[in-house]
C-alpha cells in the first residue's frame, strides 16, 4: 500500500518548483484615489483589497527562481468604475473609469543583489472592457490583469533563469 502512495505523491510533486517571496507595503487606503466601497463597510473592503491584491502578487512570484524576492510598494490605486451613491452604494464599472496602479518595486536575486528597480511605475488600460474577460468572476479581476501583464511583460524579461 505505501508503495502506491509513494508513487502518486512523486507524480503530483512539481519537478520545478520556482519559490519566490514577495513583500507588499501599503499607505493608508484614505489616501489612495478610488478605494471607495460598493455596499460593504470600508473596513472589511479595504481589508479584501489587500487580502484579494496580496494574494495575487503572491501567486505571481511563484514564477521567480527560488531565493529571488520581490518587494512591491501600491503607492495609487484607483479601481475599475465608479461607487454611486444613492438607497445602495454600488461601483458601476463603465470604460471612462479605468483601472490605474501606481507601484514601486525592488526585485532581489538570491545574493541579494538588485535585478530590477523602479519608482512610480504607472500601469493603467483605458480599454479595458473592450478585451476578452477570460475565467470566472472574481474581484478585482481588472486590476489583477493588470498586475499579471506587467509581471509577465517587463518584469519576468529582467529575470535570468
Amino acid at each position: 500500500m505505501k508503495l502506491p502512495m509513494t508513487l502518486v505523491a512523486l507524480f503530483l510533486t512539481p519537478l520545478f518548483v520556482n519559490a519566490g517571496e514577495v513583500s507588499v507595503t501599503w499607505k493608508d487606503f484614505k489616501e489612495y484615489r478610488d478605494v471607495r466601497p460598493g455596499n460593504e463597510t470600508r473596513g472589511s473592503f479595504y481589508e479584501r483589497v489587500e487580502k484579494q491584491f496580496t494574494k495575487h502578487m503572491e501567486e505571481l512570484a511563484e514564477q521567480l527562481p527560488e531565493g529571488y524576492k520581490l518587494a512591491v510598494s501600491f503607492d495609487e490605486i484607483d479601481l475599475a468604475g465608479d461607487v454611486h451613491y444613492g438607497i445602495s452604494d454600488i461601483r458601476v464599472i463603465k470604460p471612462i473609469h479605468f483601472p490605474r496602479l501606481e507601484i514601486s518595486y525592488q526585485l532581489t536575486d538570491q545574493a541579494g543583489k538588485t535585478i530590477a528597480q523602479e519608482n512610480a511605475v504607472k500601469l493603467k488600460d483605458m480599454s479595458f472592457m473592450d478585451r476578452i474577460k477570460r475565467g470566472l468572476d472574481e474581484s478585482f479581476y481588472y486590476e489583477k490583469r493588470l498586475l499579471t501583464e506587467w509581471f509577465e511583460d517587463d518584469l519576468m524579461k529582467k529575470v535570468s533563469l
